[in-house]
């Protein structure tokens, strides 16, 4: 198992698993920070949180995901972004699923508004944002050494 964690290979997979969830998360954020009451209708149809927290949600969230995004594309402090983009999948898994036990008929909300219809939930959102998930735990676990900022940084103070 030891070898398996020491490959050189994870720099490579995890930069492709990293831009790969920036490119996600940055798109995602970009309608949310446009319209923040399209983003709010969608987490009040959700029906967990109290009212009294949507909007805040609905102009924070977004900025959240801009950051992380932002983060992970230049390989800066990847690892935390990544705990960042590994908890929201974990919040939006858990709002998925008790929107699905609850039999709700709804747009995801990830990338445009329930207006728009374009993203309903369903089995696949459960699988895809569990994918994402396990690719933002892969950064998290395995990537030590990230290929960008970080790394540049490294190498400069080592000079």
């Amino acid at each position: 198992m030891k070898p398996f964690v020491q490959w050189k290979g994870h720099s490579l997979l995890a930069l492709i698993a990293r831009l790969y969830l920036a490119g996600i998360f940055l798109f995602a954020c970009i309608h949310k920070i446009a319209n923040p009451a399209d983003f709010a209708m969608d987490i009040a149809t959700y029906d967990i949180l109290p009212l009294v927290f949507v909007n805040p949600m609905a102009i924070c969230l977004p900025w959240v995901e801009l950051g992380a995004g932002i983060l992970l594309l230049a390989g800066y402090k990847s690892r935390g972004a990544a705990m960042a983009i590994g908890g929201m999948m974990l919040m939006f898994l858990l709002a998925i699923i008790i929107a699905l036990v609850k039999g709700l008929d709804m747009s995801c909300g990830c990338f445009a508004s329930q207006a728009m219809e374009s993203d309903p939930i369903g089995a696949w959102t459960v699988v895809r944002d569990t994918s994402w998930l396990l690719l933002a735990l892969y950064v998290i676990v395995f990537d030590r050494h990230p290929i960008g900022l970080d790394r540049w940084l490294e190498k400069r103070r080592q000079t």
